[in-house]
């Protein structure tokens, strides 16, 4: 090569180097191609990481051989290789590889050289190798297969999210539960215009409360304050009932500000809350179990069902204060029956019934629970797994 060319070539590659994209761009990172002795079986297809962890049947513990000392057991039909999918989440991404989803920062490798190494896009490769017996997680960029220098520059938007993100906006954007903190901070409604109780399409509505002049065109979801939660275990006020009312947007600022009524479920009062429609909830924290010893019960479900499913969106009784933070899993359990003992009482056991003595079957666990959202003394989340029936007041604790 000749000098001018070497010298072109240095000063492209240094222009390139101080580029600047959507987010702060991390300085070029070698891709590692992993061992070659990687066992299982290659996630390669159109599946999403939920469909193939589904596939692959119950994840029976398949010990590591240090798993004594961590409780760290992989899927036993863990593959060598997944490659990242749209519409993945990075829990069900732990569950394909892992027995507990949640021990995914155990074996996760991160790059320091990256931006940000926990942040893991489509087209990324994710590979199980083998360093001194561990088994190891190594993220090799895009469809990169060699070592080579690169610049990663795609935006956060385009991540994978630890839970469906969609579920949890949706949920914050019209909570069913109202921490103190959040009924403190909102902008609430003053007055209808012609003094209207039932709200229709195109009413006008008048707020106050904003902590910054809301934009023309922003959608805002009414709430109303209903009636006080208390934690099952102390009496002590927790949260409050959220009812949704209506919607409407900002159509002119000032105080008070002017919304008109793009949706109305129910009567809207003067005091009702006002709760930005899309609200941005932080989903870039990886799953973990708490710190601390958590005992709690769900005290709450999103949009008042009885029986309780994966993905549903639930409130315990237990927040920041507590110990709790985004991320952390909790296993969720259904309170074993008071029984009277009357096996052995023969032909009498109905007439003995009343004097039998009483046995408490034992807890059975129902679920898997992650926390996605903090208060003071509530916490907003999400089940992550439901083997059976869950309802409100069943407990959660440390997994």
């Amino acid at each position: 090569m000749q000098g001018h060319q070497i010298i072109a070539l240095t000063v492209t590659l240094a222009v390139l180097a101080g580029c600047q994209t959507e987010r702060p761009v991390s300085a070029p990172v070698a891709v590692v191609v992993p061992e070659s002795n990687a066992q299982g079986t290659v996630v390669g297809d159109d599946r999403t990481a939920m469909e193939a962890a589904v596939d692959a049947g119950p994840s029976a513990a398949a010990p590591l051989p240090d798993a004594q000392q961590t409780g760290l057991a992989l899927n036993p039909n863990a593959p060598d290789s997944y490659v990242v999918k749209k519409g993945d989440t990075l829990w069900a991404i732990s569950k394909v590889f892992l027995r507990d989803p949640w021990f995914w920062p155990e074996i996760w490798q991160v790059n320091p050289q990256i931006q940000n190494p926990h942040l893991i896009y489509p087209g990324d490769t994710l590979r199980l190798v083998y360093i001194d017996g561990r088994p190891t997680i190594m993220l090799q960029r895009g469809d990169a297969a060699r070592v080579v220098p690169r610049v990663r520059s795609q935006p956060f938007e385009a991540a994978i999210t630890t839970i469906p993100y969609e579920t949890v906006a949706a949920f914050m954007s019209k909570p069913t539960v109202l921490s103190k903190e959040q009924i403190k901070g909102a902008p609430y409604v003053l007055a209808t215009r012609d003094l209207h109780v039932a709200m229709a399409d195109g009413d006008t509505v008048y707020a106050r409360g904003f902590n910054s002049p809301a934009e023309l065109g922003t959608h805002f979801n009414i709430v109303h304050i209903g009636d006080a939660l208390r934690d099952p275990d102390d009496n002590r006020v927790v949260g409050y009932d959220g009812i949704f009312t209506g919607a409407g947007r900002v159509t002119r600022g000032g105080d008070p500000t002017t919304l008109i009524m793009t949706e109305s479920a129910r009567e809207t009062v003067p005091g009702d809350k006002l709760f930005a429609g899309g609200v941005d909830v932080p989903l870039d924290f990886i799953p973990s179990p708490p710190k601390v010893k958590t005992n709690g019960r769900i005290i709450a479900v999103s949009d008042g069902v009885s029986i309780i499913g994966q993905y549903e969106v639930v409130v315990i009784n237990r927040g920041a204060i507590d110990g709790l933070a985004p991320g952390n899993v909790l296993a969720v359990y259904q309170a074993g029956d008071l029984i009277a003992d009357t096996a052995n009482k023969g032909f009498l056991n109905t007439m003995t019934r009343l004097g039998s003595s009483k046995v408490r079957l034992p807890d059975e666990r129902t679920g898997t629970f992650m926390v996605f959202k903090t208060f003071d003394h509530l916490s907003y989340g999400l089940i992550m797994e439901a083997t059976n029936v869950i309802r409100v007041l069943d407990r959660v604790e440390n997994p």
